[in-house]
């Protein structure tokens, strides 16, 4: 069946209440659908008019016209700055069908509490409340997310987001923060393991992040390329020579001694650690570069080393207070095993290597890795173009 691409606009107060997570853990794990790509955005005022407007030209119903009035009231900027809302892009077979099925309708009538249940992402995050007194009046509304009821309304509302996703910023700062003084980023990457089936694990880590009360400013989806790869995670080779050598090195030599019966020196375990443990380490570096770019050193031509990987991950910046602290309490230890409950890597890591989740360990740590990973760059709108330059 044919692929065509729509999208999921996570509104700003959904965003800010951070329940993000759990919205993308539903989108996640309920379609048949990839996530292609995500990106922070901050809609403008002009923005806002014209996506109104085309919501009003799909129909003249009461919940058509909520999400209109909507748009131009609440979505709005005020205060003299925009407000951060979240587009997640989907790829597959009819996703407008699928999304619209998971995201939910709006019920513009007066339903009673009984009747309410979590079954869609409406359900459970967005607010409908009629006056009681006046059930033509609406008291509040917040539709949580919006998402396009078939393919032409998403193609055009596909238009409108790349005519303003040129020149936007990938980093929207947290204007609010109690503690300026204290004020960090840190850059989260939720690793390949995570999206290798349909699953609610990426949506559940960020909803574990947000006990942080930390604010995500920029995300986006990420192949890292082999020489994207090895710059990441060069610093971590010395340190595998450093620990793992000597280990394999003596493990080696009681090996020998056990199969042999022989008594060997602490030279022979030198030269065991040289020429065994290295090889052991070297491997096992690379081992962490064919898991974090779905590409084998060895295996790689000099043609391809810059091209994007096979594998994805996707990659989070938070702002706030002593950020980069936080998100490595609540992220956990290097090795699950070893990581207290209720942390990431306790709850979804495997072992040292498949441990779910990075996070930097330092503000110069931040630093060299938003510039690895071209932070600033995101290739959700020139999916956007190109997907509607073949449609």
């Amino acid at each position: 069946m044919k692929q065509a691409i729509s999208y999921v606009l996570v509104t700003p107060y959904t965003v800010a209440k951070s329940r993000t997570g759990g919205i993308i853990a539903r989108l996640l794990s309920q379609v048949d659908l990839e996530l292609v790509g995500a990106q922070m955005i901050a809609p403008d005022a002009e923005f806002l008019r014209e996506y109104a407007a085309m919501l009003r030209e799909q129909n003249a119903s009461g919940s058509v016209t909520l999400l209109a009035d909507y748009m131009e009231r609440n979505f709005a900027p005020s205060g003299g700055r925009r407000h951060s809302a979240l587009l997640l892009l989907f790829r597959g077979a009819q996703p407008c069908e699928k999304l619209t099925r998971i995201c939910g309708h709006l019920h513009a009538e007066h339903r009673e509490q009984d009747s309410i249940t979590a079954e869609t992402i409406r359900d459970t995050y967005a607010d409908l409340i009629i006056n009681p007194d006046h059930p033509e009046q609406v008291s509040y509304f917040e539709p949580a997310v919006m998402t396009p009821p078939d393919q032409a309304v998403a193609d055009k509302d596909l238009r409108l987001f790349a005519r303003f996703l040129p020149g936007q910023a990938n980093i929207i700062p947290y204007r609010n923060c109690p503690d300026p003084d204290q004020l960090e980023r840190t850059l989260v990457i939720i690793k390949p393991d995570n999206w290798q089936y349909a699953s609610s694990k990426p949506g559940t880590i960020i909803d574990m992040f947000s006990r942080t009360g930390l604010r995500i400013v920029g995300v986006k989806v990420h192949r890292f390329s082999l020489a994207e790869a090895l710059e990441f995670y060069g610093p971590v080779e010395a340190a595998l020579q450093e620990k793992l050598a000597p280990r394999f090195g003596k493990k080696a030599r009681e090996l020998l001694e056990a199969e042999f019966g022989l008594r060997l020196s602490e030279e022979a375990e030198k030269v065991l650690t040289e020429y065994v443990g290295k090889v052991y380490a070297k491997d096992q570096f690379g081992q962490i570069i064919g898991f974090m770019s779905g590409l084998k050193p060895e295996a790689c031509s000099p043609e391809d080393i810059h091209h994007p990987g096979s594998v994805k991950c996707m990659i989070l910046i938070y702002e706030g207070a002593k950020a980069i602290q936080k998100i490595r309490d609540v992220l956990g230890p290097t090795d699950p095993l070893k990581a207290p409950g209720g942390t990431v890597r306790r709850d979804f890591g495997s072992n040292v290597m498949v441990n779910t989740a990075h996070a930097s360990d330092s503000a110069a740590s931040v630093e060299r890795e938003m510039k690895i990973v071209r932070i600033h760059e995101n290739s959700l709108g020139s999916l956007i173009t190109d997907y509607l330059g073949q449609s």
